[in-house]
């Protein structure tokens, strides 16, 4: 892979990574309703599953569900069922948690999981992987391609999840926080449209 090749990719993986989606969606919320530092758990983890997906689909699960598309069907039926009740979850929240009781973030094990029936997530490995890895030297371009992303990662979810946790003192007001929520959960769901196709 040439350095030039390698910078189109870092381009790629931060604006694929950065866009609204549902990981973004849900660190923004995260970011409102915990604040930054209890969402840094969720924040690695998505880094971490992504990486582990972007291998899994370079080293072939891409393959096979290109093979099988009933399973591609069932993953994102999966995936999107998991979202909507994450979405519902967000929706009902009606108080900014104190850390003693109820609600709490998204853990590092639950985001990694996440990355794996995330339908944008599919989308941005597999195309990643068509468009950047070189078949001489594949393996290589493979981890490269990993590389990249795990570059863009933190400075792309932490975007998301600062924003919402600058706005945490506006919205710590019940009605505000009532209906960004509601917001939250309709983007949420809303950002399953096109990759349900």
């Amino acid at each position: 892979m040439t350095f030039e090749t390698f910078l189109s990719l870092i381009v790629f993986a931060f604006v694929t990574s950065v866009t609204p989606g549902p990981n973004n969606m849900m660190l923004f919320a995260s970011g409102v309703n915990f604040g930054f530092r209890r969402t840094l758990p969720h924040m690695l983890g998505i880094g971490g599953g992504f990486f582990s997906l972007l291998l899994g689909v370079g080293f072939g699960l891409g393959a096979l569900l290109t093979t099988v598309p009933v399973l591609y069907t069932a993953l994102k039926l999966l995936g999107g069922a998991y979202l909507v009740y994450i979405a519902w979850k967000i929706g009902a929240s009606r108080a900014l948690p104190d850390g003693k009781v109820g609600a709490e973030p998204m853990t590092f094990a639950q985001a990694a999981a996440f990355q794996w029936v995330n339908p944008k997530a599919w989308v941005m490995a597999v195309t990643a992987m068509t468009l950047y890895t070189d078949p001489s030297r594949y393996a290589l371009s493979v981890l490269m391609v990993g590389l990249a992303f795990a570059l863009t990662n933190m400075p792309s979810v932490s975007t998301w999840a600062g924003f919402g946790s600058a706005m945490r003192s506006w919205l710590s007001d019940p009605v505000r926080l009532k209906w960004f929520n509601i917001t939250m959960a309709v983007l949420l769901v809303a950002s399953l449209w096109p990759m349900l196709k």
